[in-house]
C-alpha cells in the first residue's frame, strides 16, 4: 500500500511501487481529466501538480510522491489562481480539441503561483506541453489575462 494525498484527499493505493503516478489517477481513482499522450514525459497531457510543481505524472512512480500533495485538473479551481486560469481559458475559448488542455491549465497555474506576473520570457519557457491544434497564442494570451 501507498498513501498519497490527492486533491487534499488521503488515498491507501494498492498498487506496484512503480506503477506510475498517472494510472493511479486514471485507473483506480477514476481521475480521467489528467490524459494519457505520449507516454512518456514529453508532450504534458498528464501534467499534474507535485507539491506546486508541474509535473508530467506518466513519469512519476507513486512511490517517489511520498507525502507531496498531488494536484489534478478536477481540483484546480479549488484555489484562486487555478479559478482565474479556468476563467482565461473559457473566455478566450482557447481549446480547440481540447486533449491537452487539463495539462495545459496546469502548468499555467503552477507558473502563476510561482511567477504572479510573468513576462512572455516566462510563459515561453514554463509553458511546454504540446498542444496537436496549436492554440499556442491563445494559450499564451490566456496566461496573460489570468495574471492581470
Amino acid at each position: 500500500m501507498v498513501n498519497l494525498t490527492i486533491n487534499g484527499r488521503q488515498h491507501a493505493i494498492d498498487a506496484e511501487p512503480d506503477t506510475p503516478l498517472l494510472f493511479v489517477l486514471r485507473d483506480t481513482l477514476g481521475l480521467t481529466g489528467t490524459k494519457y499522450g505520449c507516454g512518456i514525459g514529453q508532450c504534458g497531457a498528464c501534467t499534474v501538480l507535485l507539491d506546486g510543481q508541474a509535473t508530467r505524472s506518466c513519469q512519476v512512480p507513486i512511490e517517489s510522491v511520498g507525502t507531496q500533495p498531488v494536484a489534478t485538473i478536477e481540483a484546480v479551481e479549488q484555489g484562486a489562481i487555478g479559478r482565474k486560469v479556468v476563467a482565461a481559458w473559457v473566455a478566450l475559448q482557447v481549446p480547440q480539441c481540447g486533449y491537452c488542455q487539463s495539462g495545459q491549465v496546469m502548468a499555467a497555474t503552477a507558473l502563476l503561483q510561482q511567477t504572479p506576473r510573468p513576462t512572455d520570457a516566462d510563459i515561453a519557457d514554463a509553458m511546454t506541453n504540446l498542444c496537436r491544434c496549436g492554440t499556442y497564442n491563445a494559450i499564451a494570451a490566456a496566461v496573460r489575462q489570468a495574471a492581470a
